[in-house]
């Protein structure tokens, strides 16, 4: 009998996706659990893999399209197989996203992929994992949604086997990336093949920049304010600890730093954390803090570091690595880049000074940080050498008057400038 391949519902809050390519063409043959065809949601490249052993009969939707979670967008059965009729379809209806996006809620005609009878939705994240390492998932405790298993969930369990040695197959780990310096000299640009009087495609990813910058430079008065810092004791502390941090496998950035001196901020003026609304403004419980990470000539995707006011600068220094390193390797997943309430965007790696960055909207703000670099300042009177960075905070002058933004870079700056 056919099987349906679905539009998944690929996160709490993601409710639609537009197919960007498909892997197979109709009549070729697929196996269970290999990639089918490939989703963007919000500028998160996912590939989607097969629900079954077989041919894929019939797509049903072109590359390009966007579709709501739970959408009918192919066939897989065995060669000459008929298929169904459409009105013999069962209903059912989708995972119920968050309160604070319960006006959107889906209902389809269509199955959920991946929906099971008694464990509810399971992604082609969870599924794929639960394959490769032999788990039974009625055995997995799930934190989602009314007990949904998240890919943490499984990561967790995952651990948890090792520990007790369950005789399961161990994981295939991944070799470790290479260090990256915390100022990187900026690769090459690379660019498409392309001549004077062509025109370039529009990428998924691009048309969603340009949507969003658009939009927010039409939402927001946006202004800019400068500030410098020095680095000096941040560099000290740095140096000191980066050989303990890497004995854990982590490699200590300045991002970091910043993002720490950030949260100092955000906790000293919560005012910061906010979002606009017609209600009035809404100050945020949670400090999540997005980093604004190129993606070269593709663009650029800002992952968000969850709770980061819960964190310690080596839990912070974790988060930024694997972020930054899977969202440059496109395996971020589509919760991950959502949730943000407050900004970084380290412009300086390319040899910026200073810029006046495009706020995320529904934020308040957003951080630039220009390059890191040794300049003369005079301090005491005297002539002296330091690494010095320049800091601009670009707020939304609905929220946040000049005197407060210049109080919570200050913040940011005083962090910084007094480490350790």
């Amino acid at each position: 009998m056919p099987v349906q391949v679905l539009m998944p519902q690929l996160g709490e809050s993601v409710l639609e996706g537009t197919i960007t390519k498909w892997l197979k063409a109709k009549g070729e043959r697929v196996g269970e659990y290999e990639p089918l065809l490939e989703v963007n949601t919000d500028k998160v490249d996912t590939e989607i893999p097969s629900p079954a052993d077989g041919v894929l009969l019939e797509i049903l939707v072109e590359e390009g399209t966007t579709v709501q979670a739970g959408s009918l967008l192919a066939w897989i059965g065995e060669a000459g197989e008929s298929l169904p009729a459409q009105g013999t379809l069962p209903e059912i209806e989708l995972a119920t996203p968050p309160a604070e996006s319960a006006q959107l809620a889906v209902v389809t005609t269509a199955p959920a992929a991946g929906r099971d009878r008694d464990l509810g939705f399971i992604s082609p994240v969870v599924a794929r994992m639960a394959a490769e390492h032999n788990i039974d998932l009625s055995k997995v405790p799930g934190s989602g949604q009314g007990g949904r298993i998240t890919k943490k969930d499984m990561q967790a369990y995952i651990e948890t086997m090792k520990v007790e040695g369950e005789g399961r197959p161990t994981p295939v780990v991944a070799p470790p990336l290479p260090a990256v310096s915390p100022i990187p000299s900026p690769p090459a640009p690379s660019f498409p093949t392309s001549q004077p009087g062509d025109i370039l495609p529009m990428t998924a990813i691009r048309r969603a920049i340009a949507d969003h910058m658009v939009m927010s430079k039409h939402t927001s008065p946006h202004v800019t304010t400068v500030m410098e810092a020095d680095m000096s004791r941040v560099a000290a502390h740095r140096e000191a600890n980066k050989a303990a941090f890497a004995r854990d496998g982590v490699n200590l950035t300045f991002t970091a730093y910043l993002v720490s001196a950030s949260v100092s901020a955000l906790r000293a003026y919560p005012i910061a954390n906010s979002s606009w609304s017609d209600e009035g403004i809404r100050l945020h419980r949670q400090i999540n803090i997005g980093m604004a990470t190129s993606l070269g000539e593709e663009g650029l995707i800002v992952p968000v570091i969850k709770n980061a006011d819960g964190l310690s600068l080596l839990g912070l220094a974790r988060e930024v690595n694997d972020l930054s390193n899977r969202a440059r390797a496109k395996k971020l997943q589509p919760d991950e880049v959502k949730g943000g309430t407050f900004t970084i965007t380290n412009h300086g790696t390319s040899g910026s000074l200073f810029a006046t960055p495009i706020i995320n909207q529904p934020q308040c703000a957003i951080l630039g940080v220009g390059i890191i670099q040794k300049r003369v300042v005079v301090i005491n009177d005297a002539i002296a050498i330091r690494p010095m960075v320049y800091l601009s905070l670009t707020f939304d002058h609905r929220i946040l008057d000049g005197a407060i933004a210049d109080y919570f870079l200050a913040k940011v700056v005083e962090t910084l400038q007094n480490w350790g």
